[in-house]
């Protein structure tokens, strides 16, 4: 990692093609030294990434990436990690009003019921662990189901406000279909890994 001043004292933005280069490249990096050294330490500090070198750092080597791709696999995961560190209460909330209407979800997601702030942390870790230690195919389902059970829940939740709060009730339902095309995006590298093309 660049130290921040020399980062500063860089000229301009990259391009978009160098960019995208810079992108794959670290994701693949990462990825493939930490699955060839099976060194669990290793592991851990990728899945502490992003309280390490912060989210913004993760955010420009892979936010810009295509969601079909390592990069925008890892960027999805790390944020959705983010998220559940930063506001397990919501998190809590709408799994608990999504699961009852995704089992099948709920089977591959693996979170214990109710869920507990804790239980939905060590979800985020062991679904980043996967994809440095584990079947990475498997990790990204998990992930994709649990943002499918979450729209689930938001999507509940935005009913239940719609009459108080038509404002706070929109942004739910914006918000649940986000999280309906995360998991979209997370199932299609899932299939793209398994057939050996995600890159």
């Amino acid at each position: 990692m660049l130290d921040p001043v020399e980062a500063e004292s860089l000229p301009g933005e990259l391009d978009p093609a160098r960019r995208d280069e810079v992108a794959h490249t670290t994701a693949r990096a990462v990825v493939h030294t930490a699955r060839a050294a099976e060194d669990p330490e290793v592991v851990a500090r990728l899945v502490r990434l992003v309280e390490e070198e912060g989210l913004d750092v993760v955010a420009e080597l892979w936010s810009d990436a295509a969601p079909a791709s390592l990069p925008g696999a890892l960027w999805r995961l790390y944020a959705l990690r983010e998220w559940v560190r930063r506001d397990p209460r919501t998190i809590g909330l709408r799994y608990r009003l999504g699961v009852d209407v995704a089992p099948v979800h709920e089977v591959v997601a693996g979170v214990p019921r109710p869920p507990t702030p804790s239980d939905l942390r060590e979800l985020a870790d062991r679904v980043l662990s996967g994809v440095y230690g584990g079947d990475l195919a498997v990790a990204l389902e998990r992930a994709a189901a649990f943002c499918r059970i979450l729209a689930t829940g938001a999507a509940y939740d935005a009913d239940a406000r719609e009459t108080a709060d038509p404002d706070a009730a929109a942004r739910m339902t914006r918000g649940a279909s986000d999280l309906t095309r995360t998991a979209e995006e997370l199932e299609h590298a899932a299939a793209l890994w398994r057939a050996g093309s995600l890159d």
